[in-house]
């Protein structure tokens, strides 16, 4: 285990050799609804040059480079091996059969002259019929499904997918990333424990198995990265991240950090820095689209919920400052409200108190689109993800907790929620990566984008 101001688990002294990214790099989305076609939308928008990828920190984002004299910033993409957005081949699994044009039409989050100005390649994007089990997604019922005799059978089905769509499109590599809906709130069981344990559950049905484990397994077993962008019970469990570890799988999640959850982790730590005490944090949300529906399940409103509270106490500390936070009443509220459709809004009343315990107010209404939050994260987590397989880096990634609401870390180490920290973290990896590329040369930033795009 490492203090919270050491290195990452996985970090090294000495940067790792860093495969380069040559050829194309297939997205693999279980889930091809808003997120997804908005993320896929968006990526063959910018490509045409008709938009920016804001948002997105492997894009814009930049680095102060330790090997650079004078310590000079330089953008992420100049210096660290990032797969090239020419390069992203997308594709997935959805349990309705429209085509990624209709898809997003349908989820009515980009607007229709940028959606018929790339309407060919979206239309030749179409997804695989979806592993499903409604018993874990209650709302929602589609025909566009596999059907097997067993959860094995499933997998088997998801792994040769992937390995058709890597022979199909000519791919050196891929990664996956879940897209999906929120799965029913479950807690971990004996099935999850071992790897011998939940490939018997597999065969034998099991129903503690969901199907975002399902794609799990046969992500790591084809050695694909696996990302977890919901609050699903998945990548977590020991039997999946024993068998990331023999594989030498990267994997990271869960939830991606978008709204309000990401507001809530600058305030926080800008609360405690201060020293302001926080006698209670209610928060509520109204959503419309397709996840606001499935929301609408308590089972699944109890995920995301749980999902949602976990910053808070981890960034305020309560117990160091009990003064201040140990009364500390925190609420979160979801609400399906289809009028809304993708355009999320958030409402936070924070009760603070400051000198003498004097009370005021601080009130926040985050009119936010959800899809078009969550899209740049996705393209991020791709690209990072991708670096992390190329550097060796295997089982949960937590350098990349950025980019979650509950991040996913190994066993004995505690989770970081506070944004900056996060960030810090973050930005300390992508440099160590840079390293790799411009060691034991003069470091100029021109002169590295050069090298990387030759």
């Amino acid at each position: 285990m490492y203090k919270r101001s050491e290195a990452p688990h996985d970090a090294t002294t000495t940067p790792t050799p860093v495969a380069r990214p040559e050829g194309r790099l297939g997205v693999l989305m279980p889930g091809m609804g808003a997120v997804a076609t908005t993320f896929i939308g968006g990526v063959l928008a910018i490509r045409r040059g008709l938009g920016k990828p804001i948002g997105s920190l492997s894009q814009m984002g930049t680095l102060s480079m330790d090997c650079a004299p004078s310590g000079r910033v330089c953008p992420i993409r100049d210096v660290v091996p990032l797969a090239r957005l020419d390069d992203l081949v997308f594709g997935g699994w959805d349990i309705f059969d429209m085509d990624m044009y209709a898809a997003a039409v349908e989820a009515g989050v980009l607007a229709k002259p940028t959606l018929d100005s790339i309407r060919p390649d979206l239309q030749a994007i179409r997804p695989m019929p979806a592993v499903f089990d409604r018993r874990y997604v209650n709302r929602l019922d589609g025909s566009h499904t596999k059907s097997g005799r067993t959860k094995m059978d499933m997998a088997d089905q998801v792994r040769a997918d992937i390995q058709a769509f890597k022979a199909d499109n000519g791919l050196a590599r891929s990664v996956m990333i879940w897209c999906g809906s929120t799965e029913s709130y479950s807690q971990p069981g004996p099935v999850h424990q071992t790897l011998t344990g939940f490939e018997a559950g597999l065969k034998a049905d099991d129903p503690g198995i969901a199907p975002s484990m399902i794609y799990a397994y046969a992500a790591i077993q084809e050695r694909l990265p696996f990302v977890n962008g919901a609050p699903n019970l998945t990548e977590e469990i020991p039997a999946l991240q024993a068998l990331a570890q023999h594989n030498e799988v990267p994997l990271s999640g869960k939830d991606f950090k978008t709204g309000q959850t990401m507001i809530k982790t600058v305030l926080a730590p800008a609360f405690r820095a201060r020293l302001l005490g926080v006698a209670g944090w209610f928060s509520t949300n109204i959503l419309g689209n397709r996840d606001g529906a499935v929301l609408d399940d308590p089972q699944a409103l109890k995920a995301k919920e749980i999902s949602k509270l976990s910053a808070l106490e981890h960034i305020l500390r309560p117990e160091s400052f009990p003064d201040l936070y140990a009364d500390l009443h925190h609420s979160v509220k979801i609400n399906y409200y289809p009028p809304r459709g993708d355009n999320k809004e958030g409402w936070d009343n924070i009760d603070i108190f400051g000198w003498l315990g004097y009370p005021m107010q601080v009130k926040i209404n985050f009119l936010c689109r959800d899809s078009i939050l969550a899209a740049p994260l996705v393209l991020d987590v791709a690209l990072f993800m991708d670096l992390a397989a190329r550097s060796g880096w295997h089982g949960p990634q937590d350098w990349l907790s950025f980019y979650y609401k509950s991040p996913v870390t190994p066993a004995g180490v505690t989770a970081e929620h506070d944004l900056f920290k996060q960030l810090e973290r973050l930005n300390a990896r992508l440099n160590q990566a840079a390293q790799t590329v411009a060691r034991n040369t003069e470091f100029d930033c021109n002169r590295q984008k050069r090298r990387l795009l030759k």
